[in-house]
């Protein structure tokens, strides 16, 4: 066993610097990855804006298609129930 950790110190020594460097520069630069997460989350791209408009103009005109349809077969129906025989 002690042989093993004999031989497997250097290896860890050429490691593990690289792995503390590595931590310490995530540490120091968590902050700043915070803080531009927090800003992405607050405001709204323009790409966002357009997609987020585009959703409602389609949503509207959707509901407007329906309004339209019931209100077209509603005039049919009051056509027909005054007699007329072509009511389009």
């Amino acid at each position: 066993m002690t042989r093993i950790m004999i031989l497997a110190a250097p290896a860890l020594m050429l490691i593990l610097p690289g792995c503390i460097a590595r931590t310490a520069a995530n540490v120091v630069t968590l902050p700043v990855r915070a803080g531009g997460q927090v800003v992405d989350w607050s405001t709204t791209s323009q790409e966002e804006s357009d997609r987020n408009y585009g959703r409602k103009m389609r949503k509207q005109e959707a509901r407007e298609a329906r309004e339209r349809k019931k209100e077209e077969e509603r005039r049919r129906r009051e056509c027909r129930e005054a007699g007329y025989g072509n009511c389009g």
